[in-house]
């Protein structure tokens, strides 16, 4: 019969390293006061005895879960899920945090809470309990969820509030939604375009007037009107629908329309050529988010691209940075997007312009 192999314990790179206990346990914990050749010392011999600190002694011992938590809202979540419609809000949210956990030894922890629940503390109550994580990751609408950041604030665990540009705890981050949508109105104001709409997406969502705000200072600095060309969705297709039917069926109606997601501009353009209008003939759409759908649709959409991932990774680099007692950026901290140009947008027809 094999005999089992004996486990690797802190002890063993202890003496591999030759160095003491104490040291072992600073230098996994990234405890400052430890010198940079004892402490490559000490992590050549926990690679080559192949150690791996136990989380559950760690937490037993005060130190660190190396544990963060995103939480994400559940029923859009699912939404999207059941769907099938190419959102990749949470795909992104991955990807940029499970990676940055991964150059710092954590490992990421997905959940979803409903933000309207009566219930919503009790449940992420019982989140930080049984993860007990060094941070959380909130995204809207819980980042800017009075209950939530309360919680959180009380409970003396760092926090990014991605969308948010709240002061009363956390660190703010956004993808600067306000300068996104001046830049897209820009863009369609280059082409020659006048009378340009814009589809916002639900008021529940801070970002949404944001996108809103800077649709409305690219139009004020081009002199351009404003009246009857705003409509609100809730980043869904069919109050997408909604909003551009109202909007089509002015007079005179707009040449260009913005709409807050991929879904509302997708509903924007079955509309328009349900009344007959060529894209980008007789309408030019601009879209936020730029999910895979984006790119397949007939014509691709010119669309925001969100830095979700680069933005959710750069959340993880907060925590970490706030638990190891280094110093952090001012607030809010702005990670911003970029316009991708499609198909979906061009000048407007002489009568248009």
């Amino acid at each position: 019969m094999a005999r089992r192999r004996q486990a690797v314990t802190i002890r063993h790179v202890a003496a591999d390293a030759g160095v003491s206990l104490q040291t072992v346990s600073r230098v996994i914990n990234k405890e400052p006061n430890v010198r940079p050749a004892t402490s490559r010392r000490v992590q050549e011999s926990i690679d080559r005895l192949g150690y791996v600190p136990s989380i559950a002694a760690q937490r037993m011992r005060g130190h660190r879960s190396y544990i963060i938590l995103a939480l994400n809202d559940r029923d859009r979540t699912i939404s999207d899920w059941q769907d099938r419609e190419g959102a990749d809000w949470v795909d992104q949210m991955l990807l940029g945090g499970m990676l940055k956990c991964a150059e710092h030894g954590y490992r990421l922890i997905f959940e979803l809470v409903d933000t309207h629940s009566d219930h919503v503390e009790r449940e992420i109550d019982a989140a930080l309990a049984a993860l007990q994580p060094d941070g959380v990751i909130l995204t809207p609408p819980h980042s800017d969820n009075p209950l939530i950041v309360k919680l959180l604030t009380h409970a003396k665990i760092p926090f990014a509030r991605i969308g948010s540009l709240g002061s009363d705890g956390g660190f703010a981050m956004t993808m600067d939604d306000t300068g996104s949508a001046r830049l897209a109105t820009e863009h369609l104001i280059a082409l020659g375009h006048r009378r340009i709409g814009f589809i916002a997406g639900s008021p529940e969502y801070g970002l949404s007037e944001r996108r809103v705000q800077g649709w409305r200072d690219a139009m004020n600095d081009a002199g351009l009107p404003l009246s009857g060309l705003l409509e609100a969705g809730d980043f869904g297709f069919e109050t997408g629908a909604v909003a551009a039917r109202k909007l089509l069926r002015s007079d005179p109606r707009p040449s260009a329309i913005i709409a807050s997601s991929d879904k509302m501009t997708l509903a924007a353009m079955e509309t328009a050529r349900a009344l007959g209008l060529d894209i980008p003939g007789d309408l030019s759409l601009i879209s936020f988010d730029n999910t895979p759908v984006a790119r397949f649709v007939h014509p691709p959409l010119t669309a925001i691209d969100q830095p979700i991932a680069q933005t959710v990774a750069h959340a993880v680099e907060l925590i970490i940075a706030a638990q190891s007692g280094e110093p952090l950026p001012a607030m809010p901290v702005v990670i911003s997007g970029s316009l991708v140009e499609r198909d979906s947008t061009g000048a407007p027809a002489p009568d248009r312009r």
